[in-house]
């Protein structure tokens, strides 16, 4: 049995070695078999210090009050937890304890300087509640107050929202009868005192639970979603971010530390998100629901139902919103809009529902939760069929329509539903144009797989080839063209498997294109002749001829920044396809030998494919604005930016970054800001390509130009996780060079590469045996360095650290030589304790010393005179090691050299050295040469 003064002892040395995690799981086992309360006192005080280490501000707090209850004069634990309740904002608790600390050691500068300290910042937070209390009276005076004039209204419109975002501000408001006074507000129909009133509210129920939900009841959910439903996509928006801030708080995520009443307060919430989720569902089918506000529930619906994390069991909330909520759903996804009876729609509405469902779907964990699904949806659509009732019928297809865009298995399955692809069939062949629309939609999201497509192929191109020669009608033309396009696409990339005659698929594209620049049809029509070129650009003489289109190209980025967002994967295919950024299988020559000698069909590259024609194509896009479209592609606030789009957008990034030459004009043009959303959220490839885009940027680019005010601190975690071992050697190298870049910007940057564990990994790379690793790792630590918690690290007992750099100061390669002279002399100039270290971790020391004190390059030998400049002047004995050595005759030849403007500096240090030395009386005054 492990023995707890040893677990203690062991914690302490961890937290020495800053290893504070750790030092955390030493002292909590100990804690767990001592009942001696003198040591208990001690583990708890002990894991308090961890505590305030890992900024664990609430925790650090509580261990430190259970060493005091054991021992109430304990002053270390006084003084950490005075230290942990000023960082949580709780002044006088932390003033009592301190001046506790005074008392018992009222020498003490220490305690005495934090008494004054805390006391000036009680004295400006009380003048500040005062005022507060006053200017929140002010501003709603003058907003409640129709006769004030309108820039006072504006700017007190402003204050009041800084202020509910401010916790002293949020709490001024709510105590002052705020919420009363915000509903006023609300209720004067003025777009602008809405808008200002419900981001104050927003403001008031970020990460605070107990006051969400006080709200929350004050306000009420029925008026939250009538606010929420009217037809203004600000005030929509706006307060669907209410409902969602809302939402976070209840559930607990994005809490900020709270303190006082409220965090002993416990919230049964469930019975309030349930309330949330039910008012969404009814939004879903009322007709007095504006087509904004049904986007907004729907996107509510899909951003808080479906798990975020599939390794969490519970999936209660899909259950549920299945069980009295999916055939509301199926309502919308099967609206036909052309019909009269419809709903007020969006035109992403539709789409956004798909993503709906699908993500439903996927959340499902087992067969028998997917067949209830199944079995709800053909209960539906069959309760639809009506022979009788046209417009009924073509529901029930625009429904199954509407699910092949979401779960495409499930779709699949519904089409195989008795009477489903005759109805299809019987649709194209109508003379209402609405039902050939309709059936034409159906069949083109039902043909997207290779197998179905080759199924489809037998009835679904003659029945699109027809509708396509009979119709007048354009839209139904284009969307007809686009299932051919589609069909004829199924052989993908693979040159040799090509459904479609030779040509014909190039003359299809040139339709696409023209109708894309025809700028008299409708947008939603438009869309259609993208979608037909994301199918078409697999062909490598189509993207070459569409990248070739000036005017096409910049139809479509138009197209990609209008409100319709549910053109962003066809783009985004798009152009994956024409920078040939999709995944490639890499073909193995004795495989391919094998299966042409078995005649099996082998794939092929086009010639247009090869890296040449690429590089060309990437260069026209840029010319053609890509980057100006991609940054408000990725600004889309909609469930349609799906992750799956995100990872399409961050290849495209990726392939137009390859060039160092274009990243100059990919930053211009905002890519830079545009890759940092990818970088953090999406799929794991899509964010690998996305941080890997960023790091290619961060690595040449000036980080202030690239990524302005504090956006560059969200830069270090994308490049810190490409360090990652699984990542490859080009990723590894490329984030190294731009953590280098950002680490050499400021201290506060290089805190936030150590914040985010970087140091370990970029140690590691410093040992590899890779030349361009080891160089890129070398000088990132060379910059770290600076920073005076990195310092640390080499001062302290029992690592090899300096021992490190000493050794890659001995490497043949001038740029690890470099870097590591300079982190050295940096070392040796912050810390005279390194000075003695460096004599001790290598018996070489002195050989590598004198080899860069010696060295042609100037920068080299600069930086090792600096080195030994810091030892002769931290030590008379370190002075005299090197004078006894053949140094003194290295720092005699450099420092007798006459003046040379091209290495003064040098000179200059090594004279600076020689003088040192006659200071300690080490050497006699010599005579310049």
């Amino acid at each position: 049995m492990e023995d707890p003064a040893q677990l203690k002892e062991e914690g302490n040395k961890y937290f020495q070695a800053d290893d504070y995690e750790n030092a955390i799981n030493s002292y909590t086992k100990a804690m767990k078999l001592t009942k001696d309360k003198s040591l208990q006192a001690i583990l708890y005080r002990n894991r308090a210090a961890c505590f305030l280490k890992t900024e664990s501000y609430g925790q650090a707090a509580s261990d430190a009050s259970r060493a005091i209850d054991i021992n109430a004069s304990d002053i270390k634990a006084l003084y950490r937890r005075s230290q942990a309740l000023e960082r949580l904002g709780k002044l006088d608790q932390a003033f009592k304890d301190v001046q506790r600390c005074a008392t018992i050691e009222p020498h003490n500068k220490n305690f005495q300087e934090t008494l004054r300290r805390l006391g000036a910042n009680i004295q400006e937070k009380l003048r500040i509640e005062f005022s507060t209390d006053a200017r929140v009276s002010n501003m709603f005076d003058i907003l409640l107050d129709g006769t004030s004039e309108k820039e006072k209204r504006e700017k007190a419109a402003n204050n009041l929202i800084v202020l509910g975002r401010e916790e002293a501000g949020a709490e001024r408001i709510f105590q002052n009868n705020g919420v009363k006074l915000l509903l006023q507000l609300i209720e004067t129909k003025n777009a602008e005192m809405i808008l200002a009133a419900v981001r104050t509210l927003s403001g008031m129920c970020t990460g605070h639970k107990a006051r969400a939900t006080a709200i929350l009841h004050l306000l009420g959910i029925d008026k939250i979603c009538m606010w929420m439903a009217v037809d203004n996509e600000e005030i929509s928006m706006a307060v669907c971010n209410l409902l969602q801030v809302i939402t976070d708080s209840l559930s607990g995520e994005g809490e900020k530390e709270q303190h006082g009443k409220e965090a002993a307060l416990v919230l049964d919430t469930k019975k309030d998100l349930k309330m949330i989720t039910v008012h969404l569902l009814d939004m879903l089918v009322s007709k007095k629901v504006s087509g904004q506000g049904r986007d907004q529930a729907l996107n509510l619906l899909s951003k808080n139902i479906p798990r975020k994390d599939l390794k969490i069991h519970d999936n209660s909330r899909t259950i549920f919103v299945i069980d009295s909520g999916l055939k509301k759903i199926l309502k919308v996804v099967g609206q036909v809009p052309e019909l009269p009876n419809c709903l007020p729609l969006t035109e992403n509405t539709r789409m956004i529902t798909s993503i709906l469902l699908n993500k439903l779907y996927d959340d499902l964990r087992c067969d028998p939760e997917r067949d209830n699904f199944r079995e709800i949806c053909e209960e539906y659509i069959k309760s639809k069929v009506d022979p009788q009732d046209m417009d009924k019928t073509l529901h029930a297809i625009q429904t199954v329509s509407g699910i092949m865009q979401g779960p495409f298995d499930l779709g699949n399955k519904l089409l195989g539903m008795t009477g489903v692809m005759e109805m299809m069939v019987a649709l194209c062949g109508s003379e209402r144009e609405i039902d050939q629309l309709v059936a034409v939609e159906a069949l083109i999201h039902a043909s997207t797989k290779l197998s179905r497509a080759t199924f489809i192929i037998t009835n679904g191109v003659t029945l699109l080839k027809e509708v396509y020669k009979k119709t007048k009608n354009e839209k139904i033309k284009i969307r007809a063209l686009v299932g051919l396009c589609k069909l004829g696409s199924a052989g993908g990339t693979d040159y040799g498997l090509r459904q479609f005659a030779e040509g014909s698929t190039e003359k299809l594209a040139k339709q696409c294109r023209k109708w894309l620049c025809n700028s008299s049809i409708d947008i939603r029509t438009r869309k259609w002749a993208v979608e037909g070129l994301a199918y078409l650009t697999l062909d490598a003489d189509v993207k070459d001829d569409f990248v070739e289109d000036k005017p096409a190209l910049q139809a479509m980025f138009e197209l990609a920044k209008t409100s319709d967002k549910t053109i962003l994967y066809s783009v985004a295919s798009t152009l994956v396809n024409c920078t040939n950024s999709y995944d490639v299988k890499e073909l193995v020559p004795e495989l391919v030998q094998l299966a042409q000698f078995s005649k099996q069909h082998v794939p092929e590259e086009h010639p247009k494919d090869k890296k040449d024609f690429v590089l060309k194509r990437v260069k026209r896009l840029l010319k053609a604005g890509v980057i100006s479209a991609l940054a408000c592609m990725v600004k889309a606030d909609s469930a349609i930016l799906t992750d799956q789009t995100k990872e399409l957008l961050a290849r495209v990034f990726l392939a137009l970054c390859e060039d160092p030459k274009d990243r100059g004009t990919i930053v211009a043009q905002g890519g830079g800001k545009a890759l940092i959303p990818l970088a953090l959220e999406g799929t794991d490839v899509g964010k690998v390509k996305a941080s890997h885009a960023l790091a290619k940027i961060a690595a040449i680019s000036n980080p202030d130009i690239a990524f302005p005010g504090e956006r560059v601190y969200e830069v270090v975690r994308p490049l810190v996780s490409l360090l990652n071992t699984e990542r490859d050697g080009l990723q590894n190298y490329e984030a190294l060079l731009g953590l280098t870049n950002l680490s050499g910007r400021s201290d506060k940057l290089r805190l936030k590469i150590i914040r985010e564990k970087a140091l370990p990994d970029i140690e590691n790379y410093m040992f590899e045996n890779h030349d361009q690793l080891r160089q890129a790792a070398t000088e990132c630590m060379c910059n770290l360095v600076v920073n005076k918690e990195v310092q640390e690290r080499f001062v302290a007992d029992g690592n090899d650290r300096l021992k490190l750099v000493m050794l890659l100061c001995g490497e043949d390669d001038v740029k690890v030589q470099n870097a590591a002279a300079g982190a050295l002399a940096m070392l040796t100039a912050a810390h005279k304790k390194l000075c003695h270290k460096m004599t001790q971790v290598t018996t070489q020391w002195l050989e590598i010393l004198q080899r860069l004190c010696l060295h042609e390059k100037l920068e080299v030998q600069h930086r090792g005179l600096v080195v030994a400049y810091n030892l002769i002047n931290a030590d008379q004995e370190l002075a005299k090691k090197l004078v006894e050595s053949e140094m003194l005759e290295i720092l005699t030849l450099v420092g007798k050299q006459a003046d040379d403007s091209k290495k003064q500096h040098v000179i200059n240090v090594a004279r600076e050295c020689l003088v040192k030395c006659m200071d300690y009386g080490l050497i006699k005054p010599f005579s310049q040469a």
